[in-house]
């Protein structure tokens, strides 16, 4: 009995500690898209959307993903360099569509996010697409 009480606190302080991810991503790096009119991600478990930042934007030349994340985070929610459109809504969700603006030029593009972990930590993460 308490070899299983042993196990049990063992699992469910590994799922405590574990950090938000994103699970599902559209549109994603595999292949071009056309201009899509939003972008969809999905998390493992649902985050604080006060506490979030999304930001999608034309990939800048000469700098890596994560240079790229890093300048698109510091950016304010309405800049113009961005192609995502209005605010981001409060609340508690596991699911978020980002509208983007109409037409987009073909080229590459990069999603980024940071939102804080249920257990209060920060996750970060980019991922790219191609606009054809």
């Amino acid at each position: 009995m308490t070899r299983l009480l042993a196990l049990l606190l063992a699992a469910a302080l590994g799922t405590a500690s574990a950090h938000t991810e994103v699970t599902v991503l559209s549109p994603t790096s595999t292949r071009p898209v056309t201009a899509p009119r939003t972008v969809q991600l999905s998390f493992g478990e649902p985050v604080n959307l006060r506490f979030a930042s999304f930001r999608v934007l034309p990939m800048p030349n000469g700098k890596t993903p994560a240079e790229a994340a890093k300048l698109a985070l510091a950016l304010k929610a309405d800049a113009p360099q961005l192609v995502n459109l209005g605010a981001v809504p409060t609340g508690m969700a596991a699911k978020l569509s980002l509208p983007l603006k109409p037409n987009l030029k073909a080229g590459p593009y990069l999603i980024v996010w940071a939102v804080l972990s249920d257990d209060g930590h920060p996750v970060s993460g980019q991922s790219l697409f191609r606009v054809r």
